[in-house]
């Protein structure tokens, strides 16, 4: 599903809360499916609450990977989206991120968040083609508190969806051809269905690891992006990254 020609990703920033919520509910009822839709933002109502579950290395899984508590915290759009967590960004901080970014940032995918002091969230705009100067703009805005959507959306409807996000309060709306990354299309049936932008950031045996808990995620729920943040969740807890952004350090057990 990664770099899917018939899918453009549209992409927009919004300064206030309410016209995220808006915008979502329109897109999910133009049919976008819910695991096409990610959402991020530092300055949502009630942050100061979630951000009590969480430490500095915590993503929020497990319970909360429903969405069921973001939706009575938020009383929002956050309880209608897939893959909910809080996320340390480097350079940016604590971020809520919504659906199929959330993974992405999770095993920075792109390399671009395990880069050396300057890379960071407008570098991994970039890899999903961006240019610098609007994935600077993303990343400022968010960091200034203002909210960032992503829909991806088929091919042929692009231009109408831009003009759905516009009307709703969308600024600097960009369209790429490119999507999000997903590690398999479908059920991962060996090491070579892995995306290069997944594989490419785990040693051999977080490779088999990945795929193990990927597929028996996505076996018992059939929601590829519970099953991505669930697989990189197994790869944080086993492995710890080398100096090239590879998880292949096994961590020691006591």
């Amino acid at each position: 599903m990664s770099n899917n020609t018939a899918e453009r990703t549209v992409s927009a920033v919004f300064k206030q809360e309410n016209q995220i919520d808006a915008v979502v509910r329109r897109l999910l009822d133009r049919g976008v499916s819910r695991d096409r839709i990610s959402v991020m933002g530092n300055n949502f109502q009630s942050q100061t609450r979630v951000a009590g579950f969480i430490t500095k290395k915590d993503v929020i899984l497990g319970g909360l990977r429903s969405g069921a508590i973001f939706g009575s915290l938020f009383g929002s759009f956050l309880g209608l989206l897939t893959g909910v967590g809080v996320l340390m960004i480097p350079f940016v901080g604590s971020v809520v991120a919504a659906g199929p970014i959330g993974a992405v940032l999770l095993g920075a995918a792109s390399g671009a968040l395990a880069g050396s002091a300057g890379a960071g969230l407008a570098s991994l705009f970039v890899t999903l083609g961006m240019d610098k100067d609007k994935a600077t703009i993303y990343e400022t805005r968010l960091k200034a508190g203002e909210f960032i959507l992503m829909a991806e959306v088929p091919a042929d409807k692009s231009g109408e969806f831009q003009l759905l996000i516009e009307s709703a309060g969308g600024e600097e709306v960009h369209v790429s051809e490119m999507t999000l990354p997903h590690p398999c299309n479908g059920r991962c049936q060996g090491v070579e269905d892995l995306s290069p932008e997944v594989r490419s950031h785990l040693s051999e045996e977080a490779q088999k690891i990945f795929i193990e808990r990927y597929n028996a995620v996505l076996d018992e729920n059939n929601d590829g992006i519970k099953a991505e943040q669930a697989a990189w969740e197994a790869i944080h807890q086993q492995f710890d990254e080398d100096e090239k952004g590879i998880w292949s350090k096994a961590k020691v057990t006591i």
